[in-house]
């Protein structure tokens, strides 16, 4: 077996979250992805028809290394890992996304490609664009862009913190930081996820995970089943993680203001943020030539 594909089958449990029968009408709907919910309602409404619904399952590679990007997905429920994967093997986590961001932003930038894969964790549901048509929004002065700088911001702070992390603190601390991050992205405090796949995604061995998830256990913080872990103790998860968790969550609630503060498609009465078109204008003062090239490349799409 490949490294690749270890890789991909240290994500796959055989429980119902990963079942490919489930129907999607029953998914929720776009306005259930941060970003999406930001935008003004007649926005939103420009973007439905070319949204597409796909399932995320675990283990599903959805953008890979050095692969130009064909589409931005928008995450209403699951979890997808960024990860860099060495030529011998070994991995390490350098973001995570869920209902709060986006997966593919190196469209934006006009990059179309990284490094690293995206990587299904736990399995959801999300909607995507394709490269052509987030173009094409995007050349309509849409506040999407500013909203999509400002989460690219947010991606930066966050990997730049887990580099700080992972170089600095413990196995228990970093343990704690993951699984917080992943409860803020998750409607259950159950997460469908094997302990080596958490390795994978801290950089470590398996036992070391299993040592320190067992100091967690025994401090009543979090109980260790057959391919899942549960969250008992928040307020004390907290409490043992490193401040690492602190300073990205501070950076997301700084940026991106939750959808009934920014007054968008979830918000009854809602209208534009009074300097949402103000930051579109600079956003594309700044990335100013960016269109062009994107259209064309985008195309081949």
């Amino acid at each position: 077996m490949s490294a690749n594909a270890s890789f991909q089958t240290a994500f796959t449990v055989p429980l119902a979250s990963a079942k490919t029968d489930r129907a999607l009408p029953s998914m929720p709907a776009p306005a259930q992805n941060r970003l999406l919910a930001a935008l003004p309602r007649g926005n939103l409404a420009r973007l439905l028809p070319v949204l597409e619904r796909v399932q995320l399952l675990p283990g599903r590679i959805i953008h890979a290394a050095g692969e130009q990007a064909r589409h931005l997905y928008f995450p209403v429920a699951g979890i997808v890992s960024r990860v860099y994967e060495t030529e011998g093997g070994e991995s390490s986590e350098l973001s995570l996304v869920g209902n709060e961001g986006a997966v593919g932003v190196s469209l934006l930038l006009g990059g179309f490609s990284t490094p690293s894969q995206a990587l299904v964790v736990c399995a959801g549901d999300a909607y995507r664009i394709r490269a052509a048509s987030l173009t094409e929004e995007l050349d309509h002065f849409s506040p999407l862009l500013a909203i999509l700088l400002r989460y690219t911001q947010v991606m930066i702070a966050q990997t730049g913190q887990m580099a700080v992390c992972n170089r600095y603190h413990s196995a228990e601390q970093q343990l704690c930081r993951w699984l917080l991050s992943c409860l803020d992205r998750s409607s259950s405090n159950v997460l469908t996820i094997t302990q080596e796949a958490i390795a994978r995604m801290l950089g470590v061995r398996r036992e070391t995970v299993t040592v320190a998830a067992q100091t967690l256990q025994r401090a009543g913080l979090i109980h260790i089943g057959r391919g899942h872990m549960t969250i008992l103790d928040r307020v004390g998860l907290e409490a043992e993680a490193c401040e690492c968790y602190g300073v990205v969550k501070r950076e997301y609630q700084r940026l991106l203001p939750p959808a009934s503060a920014v007054g968008g498609a979830g918000v009854q009465g809602s209208r534009d943020p009074p300097d949402l078109r103000a930051e579109e204008v600079h956003a594309r003062h700044a990335l100013c030539g960016r269109t062009g090239t994107t259209s064309q490349q985008a195309a081949v799409a």
